[in-house]
């Protein structure tokens, strides 16, 4: 158990060091007032983002959208989790590479990985 939390550990660590692709949604109006593309799982939004201009291109045959244009900003990992999340105003994370199976990551709303006022398992007088 403690070498899997070491591992996750260096997993986060790099992932907020890094900067990754976080399409833009497809609603009406201009870029940019466009928001970050996000996908609802068991009430919680996951931001989708993705390592590289391949790993998008996955996502986009996936969702059959491969002959759109795609449309995303660079954004540092960290910021993602500091800021995007808990400006979401709904329990969020992050989901990393998400059209690659198990090669993908889940960044959940939780303590040590968001901001406690984001997370899940956090309420107010908790102890760190």
């Amino acid at each position: 158990m403690a070498s899997r939390r070491r591992e996750f550990a260096a997993l986060l660590g790099e992932f907020r060091r890094t900067p990754v692709l976080v399409p833009l949604g497809d609603g009406p109006g201009p870029v940019e007032e466009r928001g970050l593309l996000t996908a609802d799982w068991n009430g919680v939004r996951f931001i989708l983002a993705f390592s590289d201009e391949q790993a998008l291109a996955r996502y986009a045959r996936e969702r059959g959208g491969f002959a759109r244009e795609w449309t995303y900003q660079t954004v540092l990992g960290a910021r993602l989790l500091d800021v995007a999340v808990p400006a979401a105003g709904v329990p969020c994370g992050v989901a990393l590479d998400c059209a690659d199976g198990p090669d993908g990551m889940v960044f959940p709303p939780v303590r040590g990985i968001v901001p406690d006022e984001a997370a899940l398992d956090f309420e107010a007088g908790d102890e760190a």
